[in-house]
């Protein structure tokens, strides 16, 4: 479920007051309406009760006249059928009157509203109708002198049952209309108002269609990283746009890295296709030599060209060895073997293998590593391919005369080994891609294209470490550990 922020509750409050306060300022005018025109009723009718006080002998000393009463007020009321005329005493009882029989509700009438009217209080004044229990109606009242004292009350309704009935079916279809107008109002303003929520409700989801919709997985420029949530975000439509920014970065980081990684075996490939071709170029040369001119080759060159095709095809097997020692590894078909040895009696090992290549070119490998040093666990064949690897790279860029160290040093858990050389080093451009292509190695690839150092670092990697060339003053420095073990006391 979407809840609304913040924004959009406001425009729903907003919406809802509107709706009120226009329901609201319709039944205050229609109020207001009423209250006028019972004033102008009121206003225009006011000295009638007093003419008809003054004009007619309603009672004498012995009471009311009553055939005088009913003969004025049945004249009043056919010349003004919207009039009813009471003749009350001083405690507002009704007297005299002409009301059809059953008609008449009320046998006493409030003087107070009465005595308002004639002390002049503000107009409208509402007074009771006898012909209804609760009703109350605009009047005209005027006391009654008889013999110089007041003997009663004239009390004008001025509003009568007859006129009531009209205005009651005339106000009924006025009422459907200004009812159909007020719904149709309210109408309209309830769907204003639902566009105008709607509108804040769906901007954010808007927001986030047309960022999807632009969303470009190749665009040149990575995506700025999203803006961190708010302490408490309880937003969905924040949280899913922040979740969806994370996705497009994370998506752009992953495509630009696999667009790396397709490059870079793209290069790959084209290096060790230049790599196989010298070779068998080579091998084939010879080879077709030996086919042409095998009778007139002494012994002695159909030795060296079989020699020769013989060290070219054997460094087409190491590079092909290497390319699938290097496609295993990435692939994840190796498993390790663990085992718990003496790293310095496998260096040992190493070293004696590359003795006689050192003595051919005054090389000086040196091992140095203090007594008791901690036991290894790893996988021992894996490790010897390192060490070999590394130190096939030393002999190869180390000046003839130059020396090759390795240094084993116990930390607290791992042992840590350096490999170092006296060479030219690696050139700045090239420090951040030599463990991800070959080419990095520039021409002095060696016999196995170039691949010896990513097979050490995909190597180093499935024993949870990394491989780093740090810098040095001379040459290359690669150092890796490998776990101790036991851990340090």
């Amino acid at each position: 479920m979407i809840k609304p922020n913040l924004w959009q509750k406001l425009a729903v409050v907003t919406a809802a007051l509107m709706l009120m306060c226009c329901m609201a300022l319709l039944a205050l005018q229609m109020r207001a309406n009423t209250r006028h025109e019972q004033e102008v009723v009121q206003r225009l009718s006011l000295g009638l009760a007093e003419h008809i006080a003054q004009r007619s002998e309603l009672m004498d000393t012995s009471g009311m006249r009553d055939a005088a009463v009913r003969a004025l007020f049945g004249q009043l009321m056919a010349v003004n059928p919207s009039v009813e005329v009471y003749l009350l005493d001083d405690q507002g009882r009704i007297l005299g009157h002409d009301a059809p029989s059953g008609h008449l509700v009320r046998n006493k009438v409030d003087v107070a509203p009465l005595r308002r009217l004639l002390s002049g209080a503000p107009l409208p004044i509402l007074g009771d109708d006898p012909r209804s229990a609760e009703g109350r109606k605009v009047f005209s009242a005027a006391p009654l002198i008889v013999q110089g004292r007041q003997a009663g009350y004239v009390y004008v309704v001025l509003v009568g049952e007859h006129r009531q009935m009209l205005a009651d079916d005339l106000a009924a279809g006025s009422q459907w209309n200004t009812t159909w107008w007020s719904v149709v109002l309210v109408g309209g303003l309830g769907l204003f108002a639902g566009l105008v929520a709607f509108y804040w409700v769906t901007r954010p989801l808007r927001r986030l269609t047309r960022r999807i919709q632009a969303f470009d997985i190749d665009a040149p420029t990575p995506l700025p990283p999203p803006e961190p949530l708010r302490p408490g975000e309880r937003d969905e439509l924040v949280i899913l746009e922040h979740a969806h920014a994370q996705m497009a970065q994370r998506l752009g980081e992953q495509w630009q890295q696999l667009r790396q990684q397709d490059l870079q075996r793209r290069e790959l490939v084209a290096n060790i296709s230049h790599d196989l071709r010298t070779p068998l170029s080579s091998l084939h040369g010879y080879l077709e030599t030996l086919a042409l001119k095998d009778a007139t080759l002494s012994p002695d060159e159909r030795r060296r060209y079989l020699g020769i095709a013989l060290a070219q095809s054997a460094k087409v097997g190491r590079l092909a060895r290497a390319l699938f020692e290097l496609a295993r590894l990435e692939h994840g078909e190796v498993r390790l073997e663990w085992e718990v040895f003496a790293l310095p009696e496998l260096l040992q090992d190493v070293l004696q293998k590359f003795e006689l290549a050192a003595q051919a070119r005054n090389q000086r490998l040196h091992a140095e590593f203090p007594p008791g040093l901690p036991l290894v666990r790893a996988d021992l064949g894996l490790v010897e391919r390192v060490l070999t690897n590394l130190l096939d790279n030393a002999l190869r860029h180390a000046p003839e005369g130059g020396r090759i160290e390795v240094c084993l040093r116990a930390t607290a858990d791992s042992i840590e080994v350096s490999v170092a050389d006296d060479g030219p080093g690696v050139a700045a451009a090239l420090r951040a891609q030599l463990f991800q292509a070959p080419a990095a190695l520039g021409a002095r690839r060696g016999e196995n294209g170039g691949l010896g150092l990513l097979i050490v670092q995909r190597i180093v990697q499935l024993h949870g470490r990394r491989i780093e060339l740090r810098d040095s003053e001379r040459g290359a420095l690669f150092v890796f550990a490998l776990p101790r073990a036991e851990p340090a006391a």
